[in-house]
């Protein structure tokens, strides 16, 4: 059976990959061939110079970074919310805390390998987003995971130690690679790219449009280590 391999950059602490998530769960539930796709979720730091600790909320770093007064700061992130509403997502971003996403991320790939990817996922963007949960603190980051169906014990043992910090460096060396510097990116057969929370209906369109371009060697080689050519 031929398959279709989908790999997606996103960071845990991007409220916009997690409106891409969502609309690429709408985009693949419609697919006609969405058996035969293989999704692989990549780690990417938006700014792995983060500290651990929680310094300045969201709308502070917003007001920093774009400038502005701190209305039309909150003005800013209250259009995201509103396109996350839009997806059935509950924000919350005068709430958030962007702190180092690393050990986070190390979560993931320890949710994979548990079988529980998905639910760690899904808890640890919707923490962030909705909740001001800070993802780089070690209590929070256990009790998300065992919310999520993780082990207590064992989940603390993989933060407090180094496991999977390979595993996101090489997914952050693969975006590295490919030119990726920004999050959502979609990679279809390691051919098709599309950055940004794409709607719907254009991420459908490029799931058809690599399903029905050759993939040849696709299943003799790591699709994600291709150079990708944007997607029009």
């Amino acid at each position: 059976m031929s398959t279709l391999t989908v790999d997606i950059w996103s960071d845990l602490l991007c409220p916009w990959c997690y409106i891409g998530k969502r609309r690429f769960e709408k985009a693949l539930s419609a697919f006609p061939h969405r058996d035969a796709v293989q999704v692989r979720w990549r780690s990417f730091e938006l700014d792995p110079n983060l500290h651990t600790e929680p310094r300045v909320t969201l709308p502070e770093r917003h007001r920093r970074d774009l400038g502005g007064t701190p209305a039309e700061a909150a003005q800013r992130l209250a259009a995201v919310a509103d396109l996350a509403a839009a997806e059935g997502l509950d924000y919350r971003l005068d709430l958030a805390y962007p702190v180092n996403s690393f050990d986070a991320h190390r979560l993931t790939h320890y949710a994979e390998q548990a079988g529980h990817g998905e639910a760690v996922r899904e808890r640890l963007l919707r923490a962030y987003t909705g909740e001001g949960a800070v993802l780089s603190d070690l209590e929070t980051l256990i009790r998300l995971g065992t919310e999520a169906g993780l082990e207590p014990d064992a989940t603390r043992d993989v933060l407090t130690g180094s496991e999977f910090a390979d595993a996101v460096r090489a997914d952050e060396n693969a975006a590295a690679r490919m030119g990726i510097n920004g999050v959502p990116t979609f990679v279809f057969a390691g051919r098709y790219a599309a950055s940004g929370a794409q709607p719907a209906e254009a991420l459908t369109e490029l799931l058809t449009r690599a399903w029905d371009s050759p993939r040849p060697g696709q299943n003799r080689r790591n699709s994600s280590d291709s150079i990708p050519r944007s997607a029009s």
